[in-house]
């Protein structure tokens, strides 16, 4: 429905992310981010004990190693086309180092060690009118300060500062 009902009055109509004829990879491709990444980095930034954080944190990084690989054949998620996965996976990754790795104990690896991932979330949000929907400072605010139970004096990091603005290899993929 959000993909083509509001066409007269979106500012780029155009934009198609749920094309039919990858809906069902992008359905099949939303349901594994979510579980394990999306949805991954809740369960342990909120796990209570040992064992689930570690369950958690082995099933998120084996599903960041499968993006890797899949970003290492092709621009996007689900092919060379930006799809809804790609803003699914891209509201997570965006957030990944400055928030999640320190706040929930995502810490094994840095997004900016993973190349194409890294690479790949600078080109999403270069992608016109994506930048300007994030707001780090915001967004670190927020998460440190709403967690009372994870960081009981709501200090929020002075870093790290990413700049998502400098290029990026992704252009390797295109036509």
């Amino acid at each position: 429905m959000f993909n083509s009902e509001f066409n007269d009055i979106a500012d780029n109509a155009a934009l198609d992310l749920y094309p039919p004829h990858l809906q069902a990879q992008i359905d099949e491709t939303n349901e594994w981010i979510y579980h394990g990444i999306n949805n991954g980095v809740y369960k342990c930034g909120f796990a209570r004990k040992q064992g689930p954080y570690e369950e958690a944190v082995n099933q998120l990084y084996e599903a960041l190693e499968k993006c890797e690989e899949v970003l290492g054949k092709q621009r996007y998620i689900c092919g060379n086309t930006l799809t809804e996965a790609d803003i699914r996976l891209f509201v997570t990754l965006i957030r990944f180092d400055e928030v999640y790795n320190v706040h929930f104990k995502c810490n094994k690896k840095l997004l900016r060690e993973y190349p194409n991932l890294f690479n790949y979330t600078k080109d999403i949000f270069q992608f016109p009118g994506i930048s300007s929907t994030v707001n780090m400072q915001h967004i670190k605010r927020h998460y440190y300060g709403s967690h009372p139970t994870i960081n009981p004096f709501g200090i929020i990091p002075a870093g790290p500062d990413i700049d998502y603005s400098t290029p990026h290899d992704r252009e390797k993929f295109s036509s």
